[in-house]
């Protein structure tokens, strides 16, 4: 028996476990979120309640906006280990995402507890202490129990009926300053609270009515207070929300075409730019959910709309294009239809060295070469990937690249050139002390210089990625390693 390797035409996964997780890492760093939940969820088929992959696919959730998604893989790694502080820590981070911040502080609190050295967790606390105090007021109105290991939040006047009592904060210091506010915070304030805004500025006139402040409720509250702790609500509302920012799918992607388009046209009411930057994220959104079907058909609608507009509504028209055909590719993948999948890459290629767009360049060519990878292509895709290699950013993607290659030169039975590729994937590795791509390029290597006769090289490398294996806890890859030798 021997050491798993890819085999892209076969169905299913066939790489080792810390491959696709290692793959997974290197997405999650380019900030290609979608195809790196893709990694981390094959990677969970062959070991599906490893609780570092869940932690990382939940991390891509919580960038994606997915807050759902994120806390229920948070959950899952802590299913066997309650004590598992990637996990508690990821957890409070969907429940801050989710706007859950009490709860959230609870397990910042409980991680630290744990690990009371790791920053994460004081950052943690701070900022969610934070954004309690912005969105319900003071932090008197809220205390903190410790029951057993686990602390619990509860509102101090909780028990006082009519409404929620951790609201009644009255700031007369503030209100006596509503005169001094300026337009802008005013027009921020009204963007802000939306339609609320009408009803502050209606709370704000009766406070000028002096009868009418001092009168009483029926269970003798101030009329003066009931409509200050109305108006301090709506105003730290207004910073709650103020605080919150939204979190993107293809976030370095859009930003760019924002940035071309706000410098070349100004946004109309019916805006082109909103349109397809929404349309975008819904689109990575149902690809993100296995909705491959719906994420293709709205890919295809924003297609046929941008083709009928216009380079001046569109200034940068190709570059969209580009996009639109490399999310319809994404999505024909999914659905196993690789020629047409091949195609929309293809066009997205086209179209970026039309351009000369070296970023979408080399995005057309990654899905390029892994189409031809997985379609028995290999070397269409040694062709792809090797003319990537120049745009190739950072140390882990230069890594992932070469031991793509050096992969389709191994399953070509052109053993030498998979060696050097191994060789070079190994040194990228080793300069960035990686250690799931040390393991996954000494394999490479290993199976390289086994088939060139080199016994000697071949066992010195299996050994290294042997004890990379056990540092990384990869059992599946020790045992085949070990089989193997």
């Amino acid at each position: 028996m021997t050491l798993a390797v890819l085999n892209y035409s076969d169905q299913g996964p066939k790489s080792t476990f810390s491959t696709y997780m290692a793959e997974g890492d290197q997405l999650y760093q380019k900030g290609e979120y979608v195809k790196a939940i893709e990694s981390y969820s094959t990677a969970l088929i062959l070991q599906p309640d490893d609780k570092n992959c869940l932690v990382a696919r939940s991390k891509c959730y919580v960038k994606m906006g997915d807050s759902g998604n994120a806390l229920r893989d948070a959950e899952a790694s802590l299913k066997e280990d309650k004590e598992f502080f990637k996990g508690l820590y990821q957890k409070a981070e969907a429940l801050y995402t989710m706007g859950d911040f009490e709860f959230a502080l609870v397990f910042y609190h409980r991680g630290h507890k744990l690990r009371p050295e790791l920053q994460e967790f004081r950052l943690g606390i701070q900022k969610a202490q934070e954004a309690i105090d912005n969105s319900v007021g003071s932090p008197s109105s809220v205390k903190l129990e410790n029951k057993g290991d686990l602390s619990f939040f509860h509102k101090a006047d909780e028990v006082k009926k009519g409404r929620p009592k951790g609201l009644i904060h009255p700031l007369r210091r503030e209100m006596r300053q509503q005169n001094q506010k300026t337009p802008k915070s005013e027009k921020t304030a009204k963007q802000l609270l939306g339609e609320l805004y009408s009803d502050k500025e209606y709370l704000e006139k009766l406070l000028k009515d002096e009868d009418l402040v001092k009168g009483k409720m029926r269970d003798g509250e101030r009329l003066q207070d009931l409509i200050l702790n109305c108006i301090t609500y709506l105003d730290t509302r207004t910073e709650f929300w103020r605080q919150q920012k939204p979190i993107y799918a293809r976030e370095r992607d859009r930003k760019l075409m924002q940035q071309k388009w706000n410098k070349t046209r100004q946004n109309p009411p019916s805006d082109p730019t909103r349109f397809v930057l929404k349309s975008l994220e819904e689109i990575d959104a149902a690809l993100t959910a296995g909705n491959a079907e719906s994420s293709l058909k709205k890919a295809r609608e924003v297609l046929k709309s941008v083709q009928c507009w216009s380079e001046e509504v569109v200034p940068n028209k190709k570059e969209v294009l580009g996009n639109l055909h490399s999310c319809i590719g994404n999505a024909l993948i999914d659905l196993g239809k690789m020629d047409r999948a091949l195609d929309n890459h293809l066009k997205d290629l086209d179209l970026a060295r039309q351009c000369k767009l070296p970023e979408a360049k080399s995005r057309a060519l990654d899905n390029v070469g892994r189409v031809y990878a997985r379609i028995g292509k290999f070397p269409q895709a040694i062709d792809a990937w090797e003319e990537k290699i120049p745009l190739a950013s950072g140390g882990l993607e230069r890594t992932w690249l070469f031991h793509e290659i050096g992969r389709c030169y191994l399953e070509l039975k052109r053993h030498t050139e998979a060696r050097d590729y191994g060789v070079r994937s190994l040194a990228v590795a080793d300069e960035i002390a990686d250690e799931k791509w040390q393991l996954n390029a000494c394999v490479l290597v290993a199976q390289s210089e086994m088939k060139l006769g080199n016994f000697k090289s071949g066992v010195a490398h299996f050994e290294r990625a042997l004890d990379r294996a056990k540092v990384l806890q990869d059992d599946p890859a020790r045992d085949a390693i070990q089989k193997v030798t």
